[in-house]
């Protein structure tokens, strides 16, 4: 365990699944998050839906904005048929694909998170949609009133 890593967070059997389409935003997510919540990098939302059967299923999808750049909002409704309505959606953005970005909450994504991402604003993030405390702003684009 790391320092600062509450040890109630890391045994209360939470699941991210980290979806995107860049290996690196994937493994920094990972790293950022793995000593407080169980974590899962997958490349495309099928590895997610392949995975994230039964009890392996995720509380929480962070996903890449490539994926609603490339196959739409449905996307969102998708996800939250294949997982259940109760998974929480987080979509990693760049501040130049705010308008995806704010299309994709319309549709049903929770929050979004916005780079450069740092260890305590994802963290914060993923607590707050989790209900864990944390108390951060999820959406802080320009683009909603």
């Amino acid at each position: 365990m790391q320092i600062g890593v509450e040890t109630s967070k890391a045994v209360d059997q939470r699941r991210v699944f980290v979806v995107d389409e860049d290996e690196i935003v994937r493994a920094a997510l990972q790293f950022m998050l793995h000593d407080e919540i169980e974590t899962h990098e997958l490349a495309t939302p099928e590895e997610a839906y392949e995975k994230g059967v039964g009890w392996l299923k995720p509380h929480v999808v962070l996903l890449g904005v490539g994926f609603l750049k490339s196959r739409g909002n449905d996307l969102i409704k998708e996800m939250k048929e294949h997982f259940g309505n109760e998974v929480r959606i987080l979509i990693i953005t760049d501040k130049s694909d705010e308008a995806t970005a704010v299309a994709g909450l319309k549709a049903g994504a929770h929050g979004a998170l916005v780079k450069p991402l740092t260890l305590e604003s994802v963290r914060k993030k993923v607590d707050t949609v989790l209900g864990r405390g944390g108390g951060a702003q999820l959406v802080q684009l320009g683009g909603l009133k």
